[in-house]
């Protein structure tokens, strides 16, 4: 049975009743009543155990109950929650911090207070305003697939009683893109290897790093954040299959990355890494705002010694100054930089013939599709060949 009691107390609580009783599941339990009135605390007692009577004898879910109370608490108090649930994960600050923010920014829009509000029409209103304003594809589908991740969370530990969000489907990542990344082509690859060798110190890089640089990117397809973490340790580069392992906190995926390096460019990063001490960086990396421009002014180097390459025939070098070859911008709006050469490794792949799923691999996309989407079109004959399979299929004996 209920009972009412005082405790001692200072501040608000002092004076206060105090409710003590058995919940559904038999445990003891006390609260405050927060009133110092006894008549109103003993109408609070005798509807707690009526409550917990309703629940015990199955008239009343409990879990139902407690979903419902956990539905109407501010949506602040369990973002605060998720996110400790990302970083107990190791998930890197990166993406904690991109998901809190775009979850955030979703429900202020929206006018969501508390995950009870959360509708799927309240998330698209929000994914058609970033679309009017020009947002990219790419940048709407982070937003969306940050927030359905708050919420299928939010489901799957009984917050909410289903996920509202399993309609919403986020815009296709290759369309409507603010910029398009393109290749390097493999002619245009010489040029800039030359140029990068015998070019400029650029932001306390020789060329020769440079060079380093640019073709471990391009062979091993590792992101500009990954290449920036290496350290001499990790270099594998004696073996008869030399190879570059990357931490898993400093890849992407928090995983471990083993990447292939071919015989030659692995004896040029052994003579380079023998006079580096143990546990130095391997590439003096500038800053990430940097990057890019260095990159870029490399290939105006290429460029430049391309065009100068045909100085002596009129008709080629004005063929030359019309074509993209080496530009930063190519004829169809597609730009050049740092991430562009990991673009080329899974390109270079593509043309080369490989198989998807080793593409897959190597690239370390998590799905095929996103190899495919990505690559597809480049990957040499296989619609054609497919159709022509059709001719053996139905000749008829």
């Amino acid at each position: 049975m209920a009972t009412v009691f005082k405790r001692g107390g200072q501040g608000n609580r002092a004076g206060q009743y105090y409710v003590s009783y058995f919940d559904h599941t038999g445990e003891r339990v006390t609260k405050s009543a927060r009133t110092a009135d006894k008549t109103v605390a003993l109408r609070i007692a005798a509807k707690l155990e009526a409550d917990a009577a309703l629940r015990r004898d199955g008239v009343v879910d409990a879990q139902l109950d407690g979903i419902t109370k956990q539905s109407k608490r501010p949506i602040e108090d369990h973002l605060t929650d998720y996110e400790a649930k990302l970083r107990a994960a190791d998930r890197t600050d990166q993406h904690v911090g991109m998901t809190i923010r775009c979850s955030r920014a979703i429900c202020t829009f929206a006018g969501f207070e508390m995950p009870a509000d959360i509708t799927a029409d309240g998330v698209n209103r929000y994914a058609l305003h970033l679309r009017k304003i020009g947002r990219a594809a790419r940048t709407i589908q982070s937003h969306i697939n940050a927030i359905k991740s708050f919420t299928k969370w939010l489901a799957e530990h009984l917050k909410l009683p289903r996920d509202p969000l399993l309609s919403v489907r986020g815009p296709n990542p290759t369309t409507g893109r603010v910029m398009e990344r393109r290749m390097l082509l493999p002619d245009e690859w010489p040029w800039l290897r030359d140029a990068t060798k015998d070019g400029p110190d650029r932001h306390k890089q020789t060329g020769h790093e440079r060079f380093l640089l640019y073709a471990t990117a391009i062979q091993t397809g590792l992101r500009a954040k990954e290449m920036r973490q290496l350290s001499r340790g990790r270099m594998f580069l004696d073996s008869e299959a030399a190879y570059i392992a990357c931490k898993a906190g400093t890849t992407k995926n928090r995983k471990t990355a083993k990447q292939y390096v071919e015989p030659q460019l692995a004896g040029e990063l052994h003579d380079y890494l023998a006079a580096r001490p143990n546990g130095s960086r391997v590439f003096p990396m500038p800053h990430e705002t940097n990057t890019a421009r260095i990159l870029r002014d490399d290939l105006a180097e290429a460029r430049a010694a391309w065009l100068e390459d045909a100085k002596d025939d009129v008709e080629e070098l004005t063929r030359r100054e019309a074509s993209d070859f080496l530009l930063p911008t190519n004829h169809e709006g597609e730009c050049f930089d740092f991430h562009s050469l990991r673009h080329t490794c899974g390109a270079w792949l593509a043309l080369a013939g490989e198989h998807p799923k080793v593409v897959q691999t190597i690239m370390r996309h998590s799905q095929i599709t996103l190899t495919m989407d990505t690559y597809g079109h480049l990957f040499p004959g296989q619609a054609a060949e497919a159709v022509g399979r059709f001719g053996h299929m139905l000749v008829t004996e």
